[in-house]
């Protein structure tokens, strides 16, 4: 009896440690760099040494080198990178083209001071986040010719990363901002790529919950409109008094955000041409004033105060009219007065994308004596009516109807 518990108890023992052993190897694995291993996109992939280094290179700057049978959710993910040209760049959580996480190396090699050497974005809706999310990048020193050793540590929300310096993070990611929560991992750029290993599910303590956002206090930022639904605007267009919404428009609610974004992409997509929306929301003052707002946007904007232009600009890096930071959305892209009268005041703005993020960032200097509002009350037209209202189916435009009994005859 004795005999046959000390065998039960032996053979309890080596299955725990296979099994811890099957564990570590699924939790700590590299990933073999071999044709059978990997699908490209865009371009062509070999498989060789490389200055004596295992290697796989994708030979375009658009390739993409996607990693079969492999799901990634939270972890590690570590890998050794040399430049040719262009970009490079780790999809991590990728569903497909269209929803990914991101984080990616610009072509800054040698200058450890360029703060856009490396960037965290999210894939959302086929649109890459670059432009609207410039504090998630930052400097980091690496060279051509020469490995770049990549950590990124994944938990849940947060992402730590790590380019050759592994004492500290080169940037720390409170958020991942992407809709995804699993996917596939891949490569891109024209490079060579080595020493890839993925440890699930270890992410060295690293808390789930998302961080703090550092302008969760700041009561200034205009948090909540309403927005209407896109409609196209051909290119050289501008927006007039005469483009302002009517009572057919239907709006819908939008709340910014993180650092107090309202976000269209996310809710819209992709812009394959020049669309445009209204935003709008309402100013309550108990005095007549002038208030100075800090304005972010992408990419061209036309701002109303009860129906009269206030502002006009527009933000449009491939045209070189960038506003700072270099063509991002910040709260450095402009700032302008707005004048309002005593009570209620519609501030309405005209919003035109086409080219990557789409959104607006608003934040007024001064608060005292101020109420934010989109609390509108329900606009609604008889259809019957609209072919003889037109434009002058405003709600800012008084209307007298006049309908005669005899000849059933409508008047204005």
């Amino acid at each position: 009896m004795k005999k046959s518990l000390v065998f039960v108890i032996l053979v309890l023992c080596i299955s725990l440690q296979l099994s811890a052993q099957k564990s570590n190897q699924k939790n700590d694995s590299r990933i073999p760099l071999i044709a059978a291993g990997w699908d490209s996109k865009n371009g062509e992939l070999k498989f060789a040494d490389h200055n004596g280094v295992p290697s796989m290179e994708i030979t375009s700057g658009g390739g993409m080198a996607i990693a079969k049978n492999l799901v990634f959710s939270s972890g590690t993910i570590e890998y050794d990178v040399e430049f040719i040209e262009g970009f490079t760049g780790c999809y991590f959580r990728r569903e497909s083209d269209d929803e990914s996480e991101f984080f990616y190396l610009r072509d800054r090699p040698g200058n450890a001071v360029i703060l856009d050497a490396v960037q965290y974005t999210p894939i959302i809706k086929k649109v890459n986040f670059w432009d609207m999310l410039p504090w998630y990048q930052t400097a980091a020193k690496f060279d051509k010719g020469q490995w770049t050793h990549i950590k990124l540590v994944i938990s849940g929300s947060q992402m730590l990363a790590y380019v050759n310096d592994m004492s500290r993070p080169t940037l720390q990611i409170p958020r991942l901002e992407g809709n995804t929560k699993q996917g596939g991992i891949s490569f891109s750029g024209h490079c060579f790529i080595s020493n890839v290993v993925v440890k699930a599910n270890d992410a060295g303590g690293l808390s789930p919950a998302e961080g703090f956002d550092p302008t969760y206090h700041d009561n200034r930022y205009i948090r909540n409109w309403q927005v209407s639904q896109p409609v196209p605007l051909p290119g050289g267009q501008e927006l007039t008094n005469e483009n302002l919404p009517d009572i057919s428009t239907a709006w819908e609610n939008i709340t910014a955000e993180r650092r107090g974004l309202i976000n269209l992409t996310r809710l819209y997509g992709n812009s394959e041409s020049r669309r445009v929306v209204w935003l709008r929301t309402r100013v309550i003052t108990k005095k007549e004033q002038k208030l100075k707002l800090d304005f972010g946007f992408s990419d061209e904007v036309w701002v109303f105060v009860n129906d009269r232009m206030a502002f006009v600009d527009k933000n449009l890096y491939a045209q070189g009219m960038r506003k700072k930071p270099d063509g991002r959305i910040s709260t450095d892209n402009s700032s302008f007065e707005i004048s309002l009268k005593e009570g209620e005041n519609d501030l309405m703005i005209g919003l035109a994308n086409d080219f990557f993020g789409w959104g607006i960032i608003a934040r007024i200097d001064n608060l005292d004596g101020i109420t934010l509002d989109t609390n509108y009350k329900q606009e609604t037209i008889n259809k019957d009516l609209e072919p003889y209202f037109g434009k002058y189916a405003s709600k800012q435009v008084p209307l007298k109807i006049k309908i005669s009994q005899k000849d059933n005859k409508l008047s204005l």
